[in-house]
């Protein structure tokens, strides 16, 4: 079955504007429903821009809300995407000098989130070599202590096109297994990156409202100074009083 043109970013609007199913957009998108779920929950492909099917000619209104109408129905492309022509390369890929320091990043983000790639692949799509691969991998390149995984088309090194259709050759060889590693490895990455951006000053103020609501200066009395004698006596009263009721249960029982 054939595959729209850009399929992370045709999932991406689909999950906004329609009622489609997670299997139904990623059947018609070449993607596993776990990783059509994660850009859903905005832990994967995060900051794409969806890309309109049907204004594209790929998909009609039509075809949509039959899909919608039945789960178990599959989107059909109105028209074949044909493939568009890319001009030769000789040798390996150029990469500018600019981001050539970023490789070795983009090399540890595909080793971590899609390690059925071959390094042949990776070395293509990348424009790097398998020594710097291998060394990448093996923790024994020169900067592996500042290496840090970083998604290759967000630095520019290859476009999203290009990664979408070497991992899709490749995705047979990845199980379930696999998959569920992938998508807990990826809200642990989305998790800290977060933590680790600064609060702006909206989110402190909403933070010091939230803890000075929740803050119970009579609990923090109490637990410097005791209970005063009228709570105490309060307490010993309500005791006393739930006692004879309970006498008085038993005593009507009988």
């Amino acid at each position: 079955m054939s595959s729209p043109l850009m399929p992370t970013a045709t999932a991406v609007w689909l999950i906004d504007n329609t009622g489609l199913t997670f299997k139904q957009i990623g059947e018609f998108c070449g993607m596993h429903p776990a990783q059509v779920q994660g850009i859903a929950d905005g832990e994967v492909s995060v900051g794409i821009v969806g890309r309109d099917p049907i204004a594209n000619g790929e998909l009609t209104q039509e075809e949509i809300d039959r899909c919608q109408k039945d789960e178990n129905a599959r989107l059909v492309l109105s028209n074949p995407v044909a493939d568009v022509p890319q001009p030769r390369r000789r040798g390996g890929r150029y990469t500018p000098v600019s981001r050539r320091g970023d490789r070795p990043d983009a090399i540890a983000w595909l080793i971590k989130f899609h390690p059925e790639l071959p390094d042949s692949k990776v070395g293509k799509l990348l424009g790097t070599t398998k020594a710097t691969i291998m060394a990448v991998r093996d923790k024994t390149h020169w900067n592996s202590q500042n290496i840090k995984p970083r998604d290759p088309v967000s630095l520019g090194i290859c476009t999203q096109m290009e990664l979408d259709e070497t991992v899709k050759a490749f995705s047979h060889l990845r199980n379930e297994e696999d998959t569920d590693k992938l998508m807990e490895e990826v809200k642990a990455s989305v998790a800290a990156d977060a933590a680790s951006v600064p609060l702006t000053p909206y989110e402190l103020k909403k933070q010091e409202m939230q803890k000075e609501e929740a803050y119970d200066h009579r609990a923090e009395a109490e637990a410097v100074f005791g209970k005063s004698s009228e709570e105490e006596t309060d307490e010993t009263d309500a005791k006393a009083d739930a006692v004879k009721d309970f006498e008085n249960l038993f005593k009507s029982n009988d």
